[in-house]
This record gives C-alpha cells, structure tokens and sequence, in this order.
C-alpha cells in the first residue's frame, strides 16, 4: 500500500500530469416496479417491505423483463446520441456482496441496449466539451447496508451491519463513457458539468425523478494521471457513488492530488475502488478494483433476448421531449438574454424558475432582475439554493405587478420580499400590512419638500442658479423622511416646480 503524508497542490499536480476521466453514472428509472418483478421500490418505505421472492433471489423464483423499463433504457440511449441495439441480452455478473441476495446481479455485459454516443457538454464559460459515450445498459440496482456503531455509518469500527433490500432490483440504466481526455486543468469542472447535464436529462425525459440526495443518480469517477497526453494511460482509482455535484468536484480535484504524490514519491497507484468522504473531503480506500473477467459474466439463461423493433425505437425517438440544450437556446433566443446572461442563469439554477416567472405573467428583464438580483443574493445569504427560497414564481409576478402600478417601487420591494420570505403573506398582504405603499399624495409630498427646502436654502439658490446636481440631496432627504414611500419621479417633479427651476 502505497504511503503519501502530503498531497501535492492542484496546479502542481496539473502541471506534471494529464488526467484522464472515465465517468460511470448509474440512474434509477421511475417505474412503477422493480426491473424483474411487481415488486414497488418507493423511497423511504419502511426496511424490507417492498421484497418478493424475486427480488430475494429465493429458488424458484423466475424474473420476467420490466417493459417500461426497456422503453425508459430506449429513452435515455436516443438523447445521448446512441445507436439502440437491434436484440440485446442481460447477463449474470456474480460477485458475493451481503447486498446482492442472489450473489449475482442481472445486468448487461457485452451486448448493451445502446451503445456508441455522445453528448455535448456546455461548462460555465460557456465552452462545448464533448463526451463520447461508450454504452448505456440495464441491469438492477443492489440493496442498502447501513453499518452500525462505527463512525458517520462507515463499516469500519462498526458493531454491525443492517441490509435493507428495497432497493434490490430497482431498475437502473448504467452509463459508461469512453476515456475523457483533453480535459487539463478543467478535469473537475468537466466531470460535474457531465453529470449534471445528465440529471438535467433524466428530468427531461421523465424517466427518474433524479434526485441525488436520495440515490436517484450516482457517479463512480474513475481517474487517472499519466506524464503527457502522449503517454499511455495510468493506473485508475474509481471513486464510487458519489452523490451531488459538487462532491463530484471536489473528489477529481482530490484523486489528481493524491496520485500526483504517489507518483511523484516513486511510487505506483493501486488499482482499487475507493469511498468518497463529504465531511473531510477526501477518500479511502476500498477493495482492489475488479477487471471484467473477475466478475464470471455469462448469459442470463432465465431471460430471453430484447428486441425493441425499429417501428418502436422510432416511435419512442418521435415521442422525445425539447432536451435541455435545445431547450435554454429557444429560451434565450425568446427572453433576449446575452450570452453571459444566459450562463448566469443556468450556472444560477434560476432556469426553471425564471421561464415559470416569465409564463405567469412579467417580461424577462423583470423575472431575471428579481431571481438574479435580490433573491439570489438572499439565497447566497442563507446557503440556500435559489429554488428552496420562500417565494413562488407568481409572488414575483404579483411583486412586478404592484411596482408597475406605481404602488412599491424597487426600494420598498425589497422590504416586500423580507416580509413574504418570513411567511407574512403574498406581496399584496405585506405591502398593506406593513404600509408599504408609495406616497403619491402631492399634499404629502409638498410638505416633505417644503420642509427639507427650507432647511437647505443654500442647495435652493444652487438649484435656482441652474447648477443641478445638488438636487439629488433634496430627493435624498424626502426619501428619508418618507421611509422611501415617496415616489421619486414625482418629488423631483414637485422640488424643480417649489425653486421656480
């Protein structure tokens, strides 16, 4: 086993090596049952609950071939640029693990439903980097070991382990890319940007709900360092089920460091999976990583070949929904955003919420100023993502609506939103239950002006002698008097009509 003290720094590490990605994202599809049997998968459900003797792997047991799951699987190859199998089959890949009670998984081995794609990978600046796709098949997920007395749920110094089989036999689609190469520097960058296009995919294509923080997508990130992009690929460790975006991150970040040590040392990477830890930002090692052949695939004998027909393939690539892609470029074409506003959107996570902003009634400019501006720097704020705000799209609709009406103007909506954001109401009830309504009575106004006139008549004579610039005191000092009710236009207005200017 290797011994590395310290980790060489990031763009050290770049500097001497070329990383090489290879990314396996495994999907949870959103069938109603399991892959091979009526059995429902829910989240949460109470341990064991959702088990048959299929799912069990009890003797006898037959498995037959989740349909929707082979159209979902069909789905997901068709968006990623695949071609789709004309007959594929599954196959048994046996490995001995407490969470796999049949000691074998049915998965695909050598003849995948879909095979030889691509996507396109748009990264924050807004540069396409593209990923070829080696395969994307089907198979079952395993069930859930949760370790017991140890630290943070880890199997080491725990007392005992606990498998729940829910989860055994969901239906997964598994995606393998080929290589990820070229990428540099911006390795880490290319990995989350991958995945998340992924997820934002599945949620397209409603096949999952695709939720990481419950398992619903997971990447084992397979990474590599060798001397020069011309240099033979190295030894890869593979990271497994990490789980949010930026854990993705930070978990490239750490393996180039870790190997770049390990070989900077003299010494060589193991060939091993590792554990991926989110409070020390590091990982652990696992077991030795497993080649193809370790694994004994042969042909699933209970399981007759799928044959999706080409009429049916097409049909499913009619039925395709927008992709996201195509999606944010009509979007950005309708709204008239600047590229650079475009990518602030969607780096934001404000998409979704700015089109249902825009599809409830304000222009473009309103929704984006609103979700872009003041929201998302309360969401900043908080550590909250800009959608867990406590504002709906139509609040921020009614929140234009009563600023267009002249009645709040962009001062006193920002009062408006602390008051909805703290469960006060909508913005119509927290402007009149905080009296926040611009004063736009004149007889108001005038006293307020006369009043700060009259205690700054050298500004008057200033103003009168046709210097304006200090007239912007003048408002200044009616906004304060008037909380910033006061409607801005119309004070200024009524200041130049009291000095005769």
């Amino acid at each position: 086993m290797s011994k590395v003290v310290d980790l060489v720094d990031y763009d050290e590490a770049i500097a001497s090596y070329d990383p090489v990605l290879g990314i396996e994202v495994h999907v949870e599809l959103g069938t109603r049952t399991k892959m091979f049997c009526p059995a429902e998968g829910s989240f949460g459900a109470r341990p064991n609950s959702e088990t048959t003797p299929v799912s069990l792997g009890l003797p006898g047991s037959l498995p037959v071939v989740n349909a929707q799951a082979v159209e979902y699987a069909i789905k997901i190859g068709l968006a990623l640029n695949c071609t789709i199998a004309e007959t594929c089959r599954f196959a048994r890949k046996n490995y001995f693990y407490p969470d796999v009670p049949k000691n074998y998984q049915i998965s695909q081995y050598d003849e995948p439903i879909a095979f030889d794609g691509y996507l396109d990978v748009e990264l924050e600046d807004g540069t396409i980097f593209r990923v070829d796709i080696e395969r994307a098949h089907m198979e079952e997920d395993a069930g859930k070991n949760t370790h017991v007395g140890g630290d943070g749920g880890r199997i080491h110094g725990a007392t005992y382990s606990l498998v729940d089989y829910n989860r055994a036999g969901i239906p997964l689609v598994e995606i393998v890319t080929r290589p990820i190469e070229g990428a540099g520097a911006r390795a880490p960058e290319v990995a989350r940007a991958y995945v998340q296009t992924l997820r934002d995919i599945f949620r397209a294509l409603e096949v999952s709900e695709a939720k990481m923080e419950q398992g619903n997508v997971r990447a084992d990130i397979n990474l590599s360092l060798r001397p020069t992009p011309q240099s033979p690929l190295g030894v890869r460790s593979e990271t497994k089920n990490v789980n949010s975006f930026r854990s993705i991150e930070r978990a490239v970040r750490y393996e180039v460091s870790r190997q770049a040590a390990i070989l900077d040392a003299g010494e060589k990477v193991i060939q091993e999976t590792r554990h991926w830890h989110e409070d020390t930002g590091e990982t652990s090692s696992g077991r030795p990583k497993s080649d193809a052949e370790d694994y004994r695939y042969f042909p699933e004998p209970d399981l007759a070949p799928v044959s999706p027909s080409r009429q049916w393939v097409e049909q499913i690539r009619e039925s395709l929904p927008e992709l996201p892609a195509a999606r944010r470029r009509r979007l950005q074409t309708d709204w008239g955003y600047s590229d650079p506003e475009m990518r602030d959107v969607i780096n934001a996570g404000a998409l979704d919420l700015i089109e249902s902003t825009v599809a409830a009634g304000t222009t473009p400019a309103a929704a984006r100023k609103w979700w872009m501006g003041e929201l998302a720097r309360l969401a900043k704020e908080q550590d909250l993502a800009l959608g867990d705000l406590a504002i709906s799209p139509q609040q921020v609709v009614e929140l234009q609506e009563l600023i267009d009406a002249g009645k709040i103007n962009d001062k006193l909506a920002r009062q408006v939103i602390a008051g909805v954001l703290s469960g006060e109401g909508g913005p119509a009830a927290v402007v009149a239950a905080r009296g926040l309504e611009v004063v736009s009575d004149d007889s108001l106004l005038l006293r307020v002006i006369d009043e700060t006139l009259a205690a700054q008549p050298d500004i008057v004579e200033k103003i009168r002698g046709g210097n304006m610039g200090p007239i912007g005191a003048i408002i200044g000092a009616v906004m304060k008097a008037t909380k910033g009710q006061a409607d801005a236009g119309r004070a200024r207005q009524l200041v130049m009509e009291r000095v005769n200017a």
